[in-house]
C-alpha cells in the first residue's frame, strides 16, 4: 500500500494495466468508482474442450482404415495438442449497481487474485 502524495489517495495495487486506489479502480479500458463496486471475486471462464475431443475421436476412428490411417494420426495428434494447450481463463468479476462485469481477464489466476485482494482491501478501507 502506498500513499499518493499529490492526491492523498491510498494505492492498494498498481501495475502497467491496473490501478486500485481507495476511490478508483482503473483498467486499460475503463475506470470504476470504488463507491459503485459492491463486491468482487475471481471468476473462472471454462474453455470448451469439444473440438479437440471430436478431433481425437475422429482420428482414432480413422486409424481403423488403411487408406486414412495417416490422416487419423494427424487429427488425433492435433486434437491432443489443442486439448493440452487450451487453458481456462480467470476474470476479476465486479458487481456494481448496473450489474456484473468481467473487468480484467487473464490465464494467470495468481495475477487476478492479487487484483481481487486489492479491490477487497479498498472496499474495506472505504468502509
Amino acid at each position: 500500500m502506498e500513499n499518493l502524495q499529490s492526491t492523498g489517495e491510498t494505492t492498494f495495487y498498481k501495475d502497467l494495466n491496473v490501478t486500485v486506489t481507495q476511490s478508483r479502480y482503473v483498467t486499460q479500458s475503463k475506470t470504476y468508482a470504488m463507491r459503485n463496486i459492491s463486491s468482487v471475486h475471481v471468476f473462472e471462464i471454462i474453455k470448451s474442450k469439444k473440438l479437440p475431443a471430436v478431433l481425437i475421436i475422429i482420428g482414432l476412428l480413422l486409424l481403423f482404415s488403411e487408406d486414412a490411417r495417416i490422416v487419423g494420426i494427424i487429427l488425433a495428434v492435433i486434437g491432443a495438442l489443442i486439448l493440452f494447450l487450451i487453458k481456462n481463463e480467470y476474470a476479476v468479476r465486479i458487481s456494481t449497481n448496473s450489474g456484473e462485469a468481467n473487468s480484467i481477464i487473464s490465464k494467470d489466476k495468481i495475477y487476478i487474485q492479487k487484483i481481487v485482494n486489492a479491490l477487497n482491501q479498498a472496499i474495506i478501507h472505504r468502509g
